[in-house]
């Protein structure tokens, strides 16, 4: 249940990371408002699943499909290159989080 949490809570982080475009620094009423919503969510379900799940885990399995999550739909979304260095490094941050969840 707490990994199931976990990845809830990541597919949050991605959420208010690519809200973040949309709010154009928080100057427009309604991205933020749903940006900052899906923030508290995340963090509320990132620290339900931490009650179980040790925290360094937890927290680099939370940033790492986060980041992952939010450099793929920059370049699906936002046209960001998907140059051979930039895939290469989301490979390696994938390949750490499963790292980590097979040691967990």
């Amino acid at each position: 249940m707490a990994w199931l949490l976990l990845l809830l809570a990541a597919a949050f982080e991605v959420g208010w990371a690519i809200g973040l475009k949309h709010t154009h620094g928080f100057t427009r009423l309604w991205p933020s408002i749903w940006t900052g919503l899906a923030m508290a969510i995340s963090m509320g379900l990132l620290a339900w699943a931490a009650r179980t799940l040790p925290i360094g885990t937890a927290y680099a399995v939370w940033t790492g499909i986060g980041a992952t999550g939010t450099a793929v739909l920059g370049v699906y979304l936002f046209g960001e290159p998907a140059s051979g260095p930039r895939v290469f490094g989301i490979l390696l941050i994938v390949a750490g989080v499963v790292l980590l969840k097979t040691g967990s």
